[in-house]
């Protein structure tokens, strides 16, 4: 790797061809690239993605409400499932009371293993739906990183491809350079006419 560094692979001689060349200035592109390009692919990307997630949970907010309510139906009956990378939880009837004095029932998602009485927090959307409660900033920091990382990763694979594709395209001219070459020096060596 020292050559590289030095530069001795971009000095004049007699056996450097033109994709000796181009193969070591794309090497230095490619390292420009990934140092530069693939960090800021991912910055921009966990960027865009931190508002995103963020607007979305406004909007979430906005449009669900929280409220405490009594579990009147059975949860043994109901087999646990778990949803989105949360705790375990059973669907059941849960029961509350407006703010208007109203009693209302709903089927919402509880915790697995409730019992009848129990008091649990459901959100409900604006049709009166159980819903998920909106992305707390821990699941949005989450979000956030994972799609940064992964376009910083997806930067790095294309710039990487990129690379295989000109190395390859140098040797294969390389190759026919040599080619070319050899089949004007053979005669002189060989003493054999083509």
């Amino acid at each position: 790797m020292r050559y590289l560094v030095r530069g001795r692979r971009l000095r004049r001689s007699p056996l450097r061809r033109r994709s000796d060349v181009v193969e070591a200035r794309t090497l230095w592109a490619v390292i420009v690239l990934l140092l530069v390009m693939a960090p800021l692919v991912g910055g921009l990307t966990a960027w865009w993605a931190d508002g995103s997630a963020r607007a979305t949970a406004r909007e979430q907010r906005a449009d669900r409400r929280h409220i405490r309510a009594e579990v009147i139906g059975r949860t043994s009956e109901a087999l646990p499932v778990a949803h989105g990378g949360r705790q375990p939880s059973a669907r059941t009837t849960v029961r509350w009371t407006e703010p208007d004095g109203d009693p209302r029932t709903a089927t919402a998602r509880v915790p697995a293993g409730t019992r009848n009485g129990d008091m649990v927090d459901v959100w409900l959307d604006s049709r009166g739906r159980s819903v998920a409660p909106p992305p707390d900033s821990m699941a949005i920091r989450l979000h956030t990183v994972t799609l940064g990382v992964c376009a910083t990763a997806g930067a790095v694979a294309v710039i990487l491809l990129g690379h295989a594709v000109v190395r390859r395209t140098a040797m294969r001219r390389r190759l026919a350079e040599w080619e070319q070459e050899w089949a004007a020096t053979e005669p002189e060596w060989t003493g054999r006419r083509a």
